[in-house]
């Protein structure tokens, strides 16, 4: 065991080395620290202006967080969708494979390399980040989830870039092929979202009882009615409304939603969440709610009871949350079982010697 994990050691040495003297990852480094600052900033001077409370606005922290994930997956899938594939069309991975290095230590170590160097855009927004939480409202719980989730995210389009380099022959492809999976996950998730709500519709039918204000006599200063209350006739409206509560289950898969989910959220006292991560939590769980297909709107007897407002009365973003499930773990679990199947395909594919050659290889 000490012999296998020396050698991948030595593997994710040699590849860190071979990144970190290249030029570009210093420029995209330092573009990431220079972005996120901005974007803290601008952020900060922000709130300000509106007069929100900066020392506790969580939503600096929550939304640079999101920008760290943003980067992560556009810039993690060019760093490793050609590890393997990029060293065959080169030549210097059939040189490592006729050393002692096994197919698994050498995916592996390509693999554990670009995660590091991912790893280093995360590192890059530590100060903005820092700054953040000096100034406080960010909660140790919080914290500690929200830079869980995202290590593991960045690891998992690490996976799924160094995988698929192994199974497809050219590096082009391969590196499309991860911005493409990355875009179903994020972008995909959304719109099958949206069009399997629209594809699965229900009819609601909504009956309104109103006040008659032209009679009853004076109106009352204090509660705007009028001394006799007239109720109107029921009037029943009824059309389509979208049924997102059959479909809500895709959004899971998506890592921005398993990211805010799995951050504990926090509500102010009006039942609102308190930043970013609660918004888009809150999003998903008002999703799972089933639509009251046959709904009353009674404002004349709320009315009579002396409440007018107690006829649109709704559950506050908390009461929401409160009384529906969670699903980060499902979507964590999805994208770990899909980095491992990329990385175990891979395995398969470099191992040596070879069944079969990969497609436009031949031997000199």
């Amino acid at each position: 065991m000490s012999r296998y994990l020396d050698t991948l050691g030595t593997i994710v040495l040699l590849e860190l080395r071979q990144r970190i003297r290249s030029v570009a990852w210093v420029v995209l480094v330092s573009v990431v620290f220079v972005l996120v600052g901005i974007v803290t900033l601008l952020l900060w001077a922000s709130l300000s202006a509106f007069g929100g409370d900066v020392s506790q606005s969580a939503g600096v922290y929550s939304t640079v967080i999101f920008f760290v994930l943003l980067v992560g997956t556009l810039v993690t899938p060019a760093i490793s969708g050609a590890a393997i594939n990029g060293d065959r069309e080169a030549g210097t991975l059939a040189t490592t494979q006729v050393t002692l290095a096994s197919s698994s230590q050498i995916v592996l170590g390509k693999f554990l390399a670009a995660w590091t160097v991912a790893l280093t855009f995360l590192a890059a927004s530590l100060p903005a980040l820092l700054f953040t939480l000096i100034a406080g409202g960010v909660r140790g719980d919080t914290l500690a989830a929200s830079l869980g989730v995202l290590v593991l995210e960045l690891g998992v389009v690490a996976a799924v870039g160094v995988g698929l380099s192994g199974l497809i022959s050219r590096p082009l492809f391969s590196v499309v092929t991860t911005y493409l999976v990355v875009a179903a996950l994020s972008i995909g998730t959304l719109i099958a979202f949206t069009l399997g709500g629209l594809a699965f519709q229900s009819q609601q039918t909504q009956t309104y009882i109103g006040i008659d204000y032209s009679v009853g006599g004076e109106f009352d200063p204090v509660t705007g009615l009028p001394e006799e209350i007239v109720c109107l006739e029921p009037e029943t409206y009824s059309y389509p409304v979208p049924r997102f509560d059959y479909v809500w289950g895709i959004l899971a898969a998506n890592p921005y939603i398993v990211l805010a989910d799995a951050a504990p959220t926090t509500f102010d006292r009006n039942g609102y969440p308190e930043d970013l991560f609660g918004q888009f939590a809150i999003g998903v769980r008002s999703a799972q709610l089933t639509p009251d297909l046959d709904s009353v709107v009674d404002e004349c007897a709320a009315a009579l009871a002396g409440d007018p407002s107690a006829a649109y009365e709704f559950e506050t973003p908390q009461q929401v949350f409160e009384r529906t499930v969670p699903s980060w773990f499902v979507g964590l679990i999805i994208h770990l079982v899909l980095a491992t199947a990329a990385l175990s395909a891979a395995i398969a594919r470099t191992r040596t010697p070879a069944g079969s050659l990969p497609t436009g290889s031949r031997i000199a």
